[in-house]
Parts: structure tokens; C-alpha cells; sequence
């Protein structure tokens, strides 16, 4: 199966992303923009993961004891090489905190961490086919520069599976692991 350890946007969040999402699509952009339903924080990535790493991870996960976690949007920026537009998050203290716990939680189980820096985002779209380069370029000019969204308390994270398809991933919550 394959798994990703998550926090999930509250509602006043993820309608004020999907508003502003919308805001900014185009007929014919040649930008796959992400439902709301996928909307969420990743805190690690694990890849496809055998039925025994599952439960370890659930048990290593369950001992991860940490407050609720302020959760402020940063603005709107792209990662231009993957062809990707995100809504980014603060990398505050405690959400470093619990991206470093559940990192340190789950190489216990066997899974590597990603040698690249966290970089806390939620993907809105992507661009498709083989020149990105231009749906970014016409999109970057539409984007506002001062665009934030209401801080929220994230009271847990959630371990996810991800279902790929045609038309996009498919998220199923697994665990809920509540913040205390």
C-alpha cells in the first residue's frame, strides 16, 4: 500500500483555497488543478509499504506525544522544475517538531527519509505535458503577491493511503493519531 503521514486543512482553510484556486484557472491553461479532497500537509512521504511496516509505523506513530499545531498558510508560490503551484506553509517550531518525530518514528520501521529539505506546501495545480515552463508563465502574472488565509490548530495528523488513477490520486485516511 502506499502511505503518506499528513495533516489535514480545516474547512474555513480549504474553502478559502478553493476559492482562490478558482480565481485563477483558465480554459485551455494546460494546468491539472488538484480537488479540494486531496488538499492536505505532508509531513513524510513512506512510499509503498508492506502490511507488517504498516503496523510498525502505527505503533511508532501512536507513542508521538506533541500539542495541537498552529498552522499558518505563506503565500502562493510554484516549484517551476516540477511544474507544480503551491500554497506554502510556515515551517514553524512545533511543525518542525512533528516532521522531525514522525521522520525519526518511522526509520524505526525501515522507511529512508527524502535527503531534500522539508518544504511544507499544498499542491493547488500542476502543469501538464512537456512544456510546463509556459502554463507557470502565463499563470505567475494572475497570482497576487499578498494572498494569505486564515491560521488554523491542527488537532492531529493522519496516516493516508494514496490510490493513483486517471484522474488524479485518491486519499483514504488509515489512522488518526490526535495531538494532545
Amino acid at each position: 500500500m502506499r502511505l503518506f503521514v499528513a495533516i489535514s486543512l480545516a474547512p474555513e482553510v480549504i474553502d478559502a483555497l478553493e476559492q482562490f484556486s478558482r480565481s485563477l484557472r483558465s480554459t485551455g491553461d494546460n494546468l491539472r488543478w488538484t480537488s479540494p479532497e486531496t488538499w492536505h500537509i505532508t509531513l513524510q512521504f513512506l512510499g509503498e509499504t508492506s502490511d507488517e511496516n504498516y503496523h510498525c509505523l502505527v505503533s511508532r506513530l501512536r507513542k508521538i506525544i506533541v500539542r495541537p499545531i498552529r498552522i499558518r498558510l505563506d503565500g502562493a508560490s510554484f516549484f517551476d522544475r516540477a511544474g507544480v503551484f503551491f500554497a506554502g506553509i510556515e515551517v514553524s517550531p512545533q511543525l518542525r517538531e512533528v516532521e522531525r518525530l514522525v521522520v525519526a518514528a518511522s526509520s524505526r520501521c525501515g522507511v529512508v527519509a527524502e535527503a531534500r529539505p522539508y518544504h511544507p506546501h499544498v499542491t493547488l495545480a500542476r502543469a501538464k505535458g512537456e512544456d510546463r515552463g509556459r502554463a507557470l508563465r502565463a499563470l505567475k502574472p494572475r497570482v497576487p503577491q499578498d494572498v494569505s488565509f486564515t491560521p488554523f490548530i491542527a488537532p492531529e495528523f493522519l496516516l493516508f493511503q494514496s490510490f493513483l488513477g486517471p484522474g488524479g490520486a485518491r486519499h483514504e485516511i488509515r489512522e488518526r493519531f490526535p495531538l494532545a
